[in-house]
């Protein structure tokens, strides 16, 4: 694994069906489990709409990685954005220039509009690079799925995910399951520091948020409950 400027390239190998060994190293440097497959409080042992719209922001791109690795792309990660830009950069074999760029958007309350597929547009324009993808837990509007038509986007959905790691060998498929679930996958990464964020309320109101443990120092925040 190389890691510069902010950037992860994610060599798997997924001879005999094993996990990602290099980036659960890379993850073993930066989160500490807390909470476990046993306790999330819903089937882990197969692919979910539930299991997806779980997974914490980070997991959920890693899963993504992963899986275009699995299908014999080599997959470079870029780790210096909060939530927006480029998120996974994509390489045929024995190629120096990206082919698609994969911007992924873990589950929240709304659907996802047009802004990410604005920026995921722009960053395709700045690398000269033709195709793009948005890969999502949750769902599109409309105002979406025609932006993306228009610009070379592909879309896929919670739905069309679980299709597509249905479609793999079934040991690739299992393995992505046990990587994705394995340690704490539930607990947000703090986008800025890189570490697990925790449980905090909030001194008026009592409300519930994910915060980073280097606060005050990083005032990164994101909403919900552990």
């Amino acid at each position: 694994m190389r890691v510069a400027l902010g950037v992860v390239w994610l060599p798997f190998a997924w001879a005999a069906a094993a996990p990602a060994a290099a980036l659960r190293r890379y993850r073993a440097s930066s989160a500490q489990p807390r909470r476990s497959a046993e306790r999330a409080g819903f089937d882990t042992r197969k692919w979910t709409p539930e299991l997806l719209k779980r997974l914490e922001w980070r997991r959920f791109e890693e899963l993504c990685a992963a899986y275009y690795e699995a299908l014999g792309f080599r997959a470079r990660l870029t780790h210096s954005r909060a939530d927006g830009g480029v998120d996974i950069s994509l390489y045929a074999e024995a190629s120096e220039s990206a082919s698609t760029i994969v911007h992924c958007k873990a589950w929240d309350a709304y659907r996802v509009g047009v802004n990410p597929l604005e920026a995921l547009r722009r960053a395709m324009a700045a690398s000269r690079v033709r195709k793009g993808v948005l890969v999502t837990s949750g769902r599109f509007t409309r105002e979406a799925v025609s932006f993306a038509a228009q610009e070379n986007i592909q879309l896929i959905d919670g739905a069309g995910l679980l299709g597509k790691l249905a479609e793999l060998e079934p040991e690739k498929s299992l393995a992505l399951l046990q990587f994705t679930t394995q340690g704490d996958f539930l607990t947000p990464t703090c986008p800025c520091c890189s570490i697990k964020m925790i449980s905090r309320r909030s001194i008026k109101g009592g409300r519930k948020f994910w915060g980073c443990l280097n606060y005050p120092r990083c005032k990164q925040t994101f909403p919900g409950t552990a």
